[in-house]
């Protein structure tokens, strides 16, 4: 296979435009763009960063945000050694960072799948005391507690149950796809989280819902969400395909190691 000319591809004027986002934004989506319609096709090897830095007279940076977010989107792979190559756009393994705080029906749209949400209970509960601890509730609050069935090509992938103070979500039986984008509109969305990710084996009814069988392994993802402010908002507890999903988080040297 050919490879691109990326001194050319990479040429600022080709995708920069002023008022238009971050840098990194930008080259994201036209590196996107040119995965999916085939300019830049599976296995493509991409140049190291420094000389992609150079090819587009940015910040290296800049080149390992954007390329950060397409290898979290599944993308791209980065191989230790080997460098960074384009993945078939039809593989159906799910790459998902666990660094970025976007909600299921966002990371579907950016792999260009059409998702879809059953809502398997809603309603405002009195607490159970994990949910207590973890928003920093007295004993006498309501929580809203959404129980979802996730879905999305190639089927059945997770079920996730949220639950937030009551007066973040005072009516629950609302959120009917997307609960970030809900919480974005009155003030509530997190924008800082904390995730834990754990083995886990499903009971007998999550297993019927998700099509398999029962005690098959999944993927546990336990996640804290915070306000600007520090005050806890969010606590979600979800079960995820583990031959469907890829979960990814950067990890880079710190400066006083």
């Amino acid at each position: 296979m050919n490879q691109p000319d990326f001194a050319e591809m990479l040429k600022a004027d080709h995708w920069h435009f002023q008022g238009r986002g971050p840098r990194y934004r930008q080259l994201s989506h036209y590196l996107r763009t040119a995965i999916k319609d085939g300019t830049l096709g599976a296995d493509t090897l991409l140049p190291p960063e420094r000389e992609m830095a150079l090819q587009a007279d940015v910040s290296r940076v800049t080149i390992r945000r954007a390329i950060g977010d397409l290898a979290g989107e599944g993308l791209l792979d980065q191989r230790q050694g080997s460098g960074t190559v384009v993945m078939p756009t039809d593989k159906k393994r799910l790459r998902q960072s666990l660094s970025s705080l976007v909600s299921f029906t966002e990371t579907m749209a950016l792999r260009g799948y059409a998702s879809s949400s059953e809502v398997l209970n809603a309603g405002l509960f009195p607490p159970t005391p994990e949910e207590t601890i973890a928003l920093g509730l007295s004993g006498s609050s309501l929580v809203a507690r959404i129980k979802r069935l996730r879905l999305a090509d190639p089927g059945p992938l997770a079920i996730e149950t949220s639950t937030l103070p009551a007066d973040a979500l005072p009516n629950p039986e609302m959120v009917k796809q997307s609960l970030y984008v809900v919480l974005r509109k009155t003030g509530f969305a997190p924008v800082r989280a904390i995730q834990r990710i754990s083995a886990t084996n499903l009971d007998a009814a999550d297993a019927g819902l998700l099509g398999v069988e029962p005690g098959t392994a999944f993927l546990k993802i336990v996640r804290n969400g915070y306000l600007a402010s520090g005050r806890p908002v969010e606590l979600t507890t979800g079960v995820y395909r583990s031959d469907v999903y890829d979960f990814m988080a950067e990890v880079r040297l710190e400066d006083n190691a």
